[in-house]
């Protein structure tokens, strides 16, 4: 039985499917497990639908049933729906479509229940307790660079909403901190440096550049070749002078990684393909037992069924690729770290090395056939970023451009902007500087986001710092204009939650309060299909439902017989508009 207190919790999708799910049971009492199909609709004939009768109806024709048609099969169920003071009133349309208006009172009550314990009382409840979000994973000794931008931001927003919604996120950085490349590196680093671990950030200069004059080195000297091929056998042997030389590398790139982590408020833990190194041969020996592990023309590989090349999981010459290190991850995952969800954030291109890997894991038994039970493995994968020109986003010299220089540029062109609207004279150096920030980062983050990730996407800093239309700009002003209504109005918003009563009497104030109450199932559905740009449609959306209504004079806020119940109003979207902000990882602003 409902409680008082779940009466106003969470999804109004989920709270109306628990109402129909009742009625459902009545109305066809030998038809099991049938999921009510309820969704938002137009506004025209409700605000919610339960489209189940027509599929019902083709199920229970021929059976006895005492219905004659699908608008007979609405009509119970809607007559069979317990009472409820969430629902105001229902009809039936069509072909037994069920349409659900809500009672204007209980969603007051909601969003001001919401303003008093809070937004996470909004939170959706998934169902899976751990999960492993690996995102970001560049290089060692290689910059950061564009494409990584798209894999940090997605992941970020990703853990966020999953952690908003009590999932014990592991935010894994799975670098590339293992393989042949280091032989090379760390010979060259010897040349370099004799004493090698004097070598700092500042004495090695430009990470970039010590890796493309080591790789020159490498292609043109074989002595230099023979040398730094031995020098990965040393490694991987684990020879004490040479696991100190990759662990000085890793640390040079770690603090130049830290610089864009920092800028953009990502957090991750570090676990790179070194961690699992020692669990491949394991791993591998356990797929053999199963008899999954076949001979192919001196490699061993794994067979995936409807794909013509196989899954190397051991070269040739029996050393280890992305393959192993990708089973022995996903085992641990499972194994050590009990996940139940485990998604991984890379571009477009790498989707076919995922298909395989996972179906690779199916076959192992270690993931469920079907993709809709959990434990899960999902590939998020994500466009490229491209110039104006169309072309891959690079630099004038076809340099990739390099992160930590993009977000300088972006909070650079943020500030001018301030300076330009005589912000420099009202406002202090530390408001300027943080303002610069939250609004420069933010406009990065969100030109990204705000796209379905499979696309590709122009990176153009005048869209995305233009204050107008669906950029950060425009919602962090948009926020900021909220928030001073509510300074305006001289009222203690605090002592309003408590003994103000917020009311929905004119429509544009209803449509307001109806979207803030279907912020908790649109951020489900940006979680269960991992599509951030979902979170952002809705919030541009929110701003512009209440633009509509603070423009309307019927519903003036300040000075109005409404004002209380206004400024609580102003205040919820001002919470919501937080809550997504922080969701996307962007820093919102009070003033402008």
């Amino acid at each position: 039985m409902a409680t008082e207190h779940d009466e106003y919790m969470g999804s109004l999708k989920a709270q109306l499917a628990k109402l129909f799910e009742v009625s459902l049971k009545v109305t066809v009492p030998n038809e099991l497990d049938v999921e009510p199909l309820v969704a938002a609709c137009n506004g025209k004939f409700g605000d919610y639908q339960c489209n189940n009768a027509m599929g019902l109806w083709s199920k229970i024709k021929g059976k006895g049933a005492p219905f004659r048609g699908p608008p007979a099969v609405g009509e119970a169920i809607k007559n069979n729906l317990p009472t409820s003071e969430m629902i105001e009133s229902c009809s039936v349309a069509g072909p037994g479509f069920v349409n659900v208006v809500l009672s204007k009172n209980w969603m007051a009550k909601s969003i001001q229940k919401m303003l008093i314990e809070g937004i996470d009382t909004w939170a959706p409840l998934p169902p899976v307790k751990t999960a492993v979000v690996d995102f970001s994973s560049p290089n060692i000794a290689k910059e950061m660079h564009v494409g990584h931008l798209r894999s940090t931001i997605i992941g970020d927003t990703l853990a966020r909403m999953l952690e908003f919604s009590k999932v014990k996120v592991l935010r894994r950085n799975h670098v590339g901190d293992w393989g042949t490349q280091f032989g090379m590196l760390i010979e060259f680093l010897f040349e370099k440096f004799p004493n090698f671990e004097d070598a700092t950030e500042t004495a090695i200069g430009d990470l970039q550049a010590f890796y493309k004059a080591s790789k020159q080195r490498f292609d043109a000297d074989p002595a230099f070749k023979e040398r730094a091929q031995q020098a990965v056998v040393r490694l991987q042997g684990g020879e004490d002078k040479y696991r100190r030389a990759w662990a000085q590398i890793c640390q040079i790139s770690r603090t130049e990684f830290h610089k864009v982590y920092q800028r953009l408020g990502v957090h991750l833990e570090e676990k790179g393909e070194s961690f699992y190194n020692p669990y491949i041969p394991g791993v591998i020996e356990a797929l053999n037992k199963q008899g999954l592990v076949e001979e192919s023309q001196g490699a061993r590989v794994i067979f995936i069924e409807g794909i013509n090349i196989p899954l190397i999981v051991v070269k040739s010459d029996g050393g280890f690729n992305y393959a192993s290190t990708d089973l022995a991850a996903l085992w641990y995952r499972l194994n050590e770290e009990k996940a139940e969800w485990i998604i991984y954030v890379t571009d477009v291109g790498q989707q076919q090395h995922f298909d395989m890997f996972f179906k690779a894991a199916k076959r192992a038994g270690w993931l469920p056939q079907g993709d809709s039970s959990y434990p899960k493995a999902s590939h998020v994968g994500f466009g490229l970023v491209l110039g104006e020109d169309g072309k891959r986003f690079r630099t004038r010299n076809t340099e990739v451009v390099r992160l930590v220089d993009l977000l300088d540029e972006a909070k650079v062109r943020s500030k001018a902007a301030l300076i330009e609207r005589g912000k420099g004279e009202e406002w202090t150096e530390v408001e300027i500087e943080s303002t610069a920030e939250a609004v420069g980062y933010g406009a990065v983050k969100y030109a990204d986001l705000k796209n379905n990730r499979l696309t590709n996407y122009t990176f153009n800093f005048d869209q995305m710092l233009n204050d107008k239309g669906n950029t950060a700009v425009y919602l962090l002003y948009a926020h900021a204009r909220i928030c001073s209504i509510i300074r305006r109005s001289g009222k203690d918003i605090e002592e309003l939650k408590n003994k103000g009563t917020l009311v929905l009497g004119h429509k544009d104030e209803r449509d307001l309060g109806l979207h803030l109450l279907q912020f908790a199932e649109v951020v489900e559905e940006a979680c269960t299909n991992l599509l951030p740009n979902v979170l952002c449609d809705y919030l541009y959306n929110l701003s512009e439902i209440f633009s509509k209504f603070y423009s309307n004079p019927e519903c003036k806020v300040i000075g109005s017989d409404m004002e209380t119940s206004r400024l609580l109003l102003c205040e919820a979207t001002a919470v919501v508009m937080r809550k997504c902000f922080d969701l996307l990882g962007i820093t919102p602003i009070y003033k402008i």
